[in-house]
């Protein structure tokens, strides 16, 4: 916190306004982050007051009371700890979110749009902004798929945990046999990022060759070896400036031609990268689910990855998704989670 204080008070701050940005928001959610233990302290110490009070006087729904603040602040109190583990280099920025319906036309269609709504409703009740960017809808009910960025600090720590295919078992509302279907959609979540790529080069991984420069005779041609030459190693990559009679010049906008086509490089790995992974995704089904929500016959929606599970299908279809998600994140940091999710009466 000192050193982002230290950052934030620097004159020179406000030149860079990228930096800028990004230094206060650090230092707003660390305020808010230190605000918020103070505030859990000084509730804590007066839900036990109200309790001693309580049972000092004989005052049972005095009791009842504190007992229940306690409850929710033991909820809040967890969630930030799991926010602690959001560490990640992307956790902290907002995120996209991808739903596509499975194999299956209307019942499927259905269902990815319940899912659409699902993490509208989780983002909104979490006071993050939800942008629709696409949406093709359904031939009939639904829709096909859909993407929306949901804006807010640690969007993307939260929402990574539901990528994957999550499967429906229902009675179809539109069978007119009432016969209980099986539908797929799946969740692809991916972080908002700057697209410029600091591109850090290693000298050592440079050779420099100074050169003449070529081209017709005459009084503009340099008689000095002021053309450079550089070669990337690693990447065989050549840039070379003779445009300047200055051999400084030219070396400084040789580097920066280097710094280009790295970066050129760079994105068409990333682009080549997205192609390949597009080209691995499995096709939406069976074999590849994170959770399944079952109405009929019963009433349950399990975590394959974790156990947690829950009744409570239309609180999780509203968008309550914290247990899983935490439950996730404890997993990947831990090795652990909890077993299940206790009903909320």
């Amino acid at each position: 916190m000192e050193e982002l204080n230290r950052e934030s008070e620097d004159p020179n701050l406000w030149n860079d306004q990228q930096r800028a940005q990004r230094v206060m928001q650090e230092r707003t959610a660390l305020e808010d982050q230190l605000t918020s233990i103070g505030r859990i302290e000084r509730e804590l110490d007066d839900q036990i007051t109200m309790i001693d009070l309580g049972e000092a006087e004989n005052d049972e729904s005095v009791v009842r009371d504190a007992e229940a603040a306690l409850k929710v602040l033991k909820s809040e109190v967890g969630r930030r700890e799991m926010e602690a583990l959001l560490s990640g280099e992307a956790d902290s920025n907002d995120s996209y979110l991808e739903v596509h319906a499975g194999a299956g036309g209307t019942e499927s269609q259905d269902w990815a749009n319940m899912l659409l709504r699902m993490y509208t409703r989780w983002a909104e009740q979490h006071g993050f902004k939800v942008e629709f960017l696409e949406e093709t809808s359904g031939e009939e009910a639904g829709i096909k798929s859909a993407t929306i960025e949901v804006k807010g600090r640690n969007a993307y720590g939260w929402l990574k945990t539901e990528s994957g295919v999550h499967r429906l078992v229902r009675i179809s509302p539109f069978d007119s046999n009432a016969r209980r279907h099986t539908s797929f959609a799946s969740v692809t979540v991916y972080p908002v990022i700057d697209d410029r790529i600091k591109v850090d080069i290693k000298e050592s991984d440079v050779r420099t060759d100074t050169l003449r420069a070529s081209g017709a005779g005459g009084q503009h041609v340099n008689k000095t070896e002021s053309a450079i030459r550089l070669t990337h190693i690693p990447t065989n990559i050549v840039v070379y400036c003779q445009n300047d009679r200055s051999q400084h010049r030219n070396r400084a906008t040789a580097w920066q031609m280097l710094r280009a086509r790295l970066y050129e490089a760079e994105l068409k790995k990333r682009e080549a990268q997205a192609a390949a992974d597009q080209a691995a995704k499995s096709d939406i089904g069976w074999g590849h689910q994170i959770r399944s929500y079952v109405l009929q016959p019963y009433q349950m929606v399990k975590d394959l990855r974790t156990g947690v599970q829950t009744s409570d299908t239309g609180g999780v279809l509203n968008g309550d998704l914290d247990p899983f998600m935490e439950a996730t994140l404890a997993q990947k940091a831990f090795g652990t989670g909890p077993e299940k999710v206790e009903d909320v009466e």
